[in-house]
């Protein structure tokens, strides 16, 4: 099991953004919504394309990809329109000592 990653300090992250951060070789994007933390892979499954370089969409819960439009679900990572059809992997995140933690645990 790897050690947990310090994101940022919680007040560092309001809702609505996002921060990438590094697992060793993995890229890891952090969200805030609404005061929930979730953490992906920042690389979409349809390309080799850095997620974190997308838009948030809050209302829906999803990230999107800047390259072709592919939408995953922060929540578990599933893709959400074409052309993306696998997930992408999810991670843990926790809120600890005033800080936001992720880790790659595979």
């Amino acid at each position: 099991m790897t050690d947990w990653i310090r994101v940022c300090a919680t007040g560092e992250l309001l809702p609505g953004e996002m921060r990438q951060v590094w697992d060793g070789a993995t890229p890891i994007v952090v969200v805030n919504l609404d005061g929930e933390y979730y953490a992906l892979e920042d690389r979409c499954s349809h390309e080799d394309v850095e997620l974190s370089t997308g838009s948030l969409d809050p209302a829906e819960g999803s990230i999107e990809c800047m390259l072709h439009g592919a939408r995953f679900d922060l929540r578990d990572g599933r893709a959400l329109c074409a052309p993306a059809y696998t997930p992408v992997p999810t991670f843990p995140v926790k809120v600890a000592d005033g800080a936001v933690w992720t880790r790659d645990d595979r």
